[in-house]
């Protein structure tokens, strides 16, 4: 069944610069990252797109796994949606098709152009950034509930449209063999995090969705980082993905860590870290992304993902 949605929340698919992916993993955990869907969406066929590098296997391999996904439309800047509303779609990915340049120059670029400006063209520039714009594909996802709230923080009453919310207590997760205490500086951390005005964090829903809400970092000790959020957070323990990242005109700019951890009544335990820092010149962001570009299609040609 076709989910319908709102004008006001069209505006927001067809005009936020960015929202957080969040795809599960395997031992019942979620990992939340940014993408830029550059408004790509179907509001008859009740679908939203967004894209990925060849790449980033891995990530393509466990949306292959469980193809339940949220997106989570959650910041302003940069784009052309106005209001305070923060969106959560949540849904299932069709298979991933092969690279298709011609999709490429026909729907990506001209969408892409309209948030980021035109791209570089020339005898360097095409070869340059001919594996980053060659190697993208289109993720689509058949969207089966729309959960809309009042504020960016997540506060307020939610509406929803399609399948209704998840009702029931969620079950605590197995603890992890190596136990659900922070694995690293929680405190660094939780320092690192309040310096990205963006704070999301995601867990497993009892419907098998992942779940995305805005939150803020409430303090820190020993025991792991707090975290405050307008939307209920989980009661008891599981594994949950944070991410914190901020970004600027045109994509130039980008902060980002995310940690992987353990998630039990507001208190996330990092158990793992990555970061990624992007030029804030736009010819230095494009010579890094050809770069990141070809060296992840050669890995994952050697992966056998590609």
């Amino acid at each position: 069944m076709t989910v319908p949605w709102p004008d006001h929340v069209d505006e927001v698919l067809a005009g936020d610069m960015t929202a957080a992916l969040a795809y599960l993993t395997p031992a019942g955990g979620a990992v939340v990252t940014a993408v830029a869907p550059v408004g790509l969406r179907d509001r008859e066929q009740g679908t939203v797109t967004f894209t990925t590098s060849l790449g980033f296997g891995k990530k393509l391999q466990r949306i292959e796994l469980d193809p339940c996904v949220a997106l989570a439309y959650h910041a302003r800047e940069h784009g052309f949606a106005r209001g305070e509303s923060f969106v959560l779609v949540q849904g299932r990915c069709r298979p991933v098709p092969p690279a298709d340049r011609d999709w490429n120059d026909r729907v990506l670029g001209p969408a892409a152009e309209r948030f980021m400006g035109p791209p570089r063209r020339g005898r360097f520039w095409d070869r340059w950034l001919r594996e980053y714009y060659a190697d993208r594909v289109p993720v689509t996802v058949d969207v089966e509930r729309v959960t809309v709230w009042p504020a960016l923080d997540c506060s307020g009453e939610p509406t929803v449209h399609g399948a209704p919310r998840p009702h029931g207590r969620l079950e605590a997760q197995s603890a992890p063999k190596k136990g659900t205490g922070p694995r690293l500086d929680a405190a660094k951390a939780a320092a690192r995090l309040t310096r990205l005005p963006h704070v999301l964090v995601a867990w497993r829903e009892v419907d098998g969705f992942p779940a995305v809400v805005a939150a803020r970092v409430a303090g820190w000790a020993p025991e792991g980082i707090g975290l405050a959020s307008g939307a209920a957070l989980p009661e008891g323990g599981r594994r949950a993905g944070l991410l914190g990242h901020s970004y600027e005109a045109k994509l130039v700019g980008l902060r980002a860590r995310q940690h992987t951890g353990w998630l039990e009544d507001g208190v996330y335990a990092p158990h793992t870290a990555s970061s990624f820092r992007a030029p804030r010149n736009k010819t230095l962001l494009l010579l890094a992304n050809g770069l990141l570009a070809k060296q992840g299609l050669r890995r994952a040609r050697r992966e056998g993902g590609a």
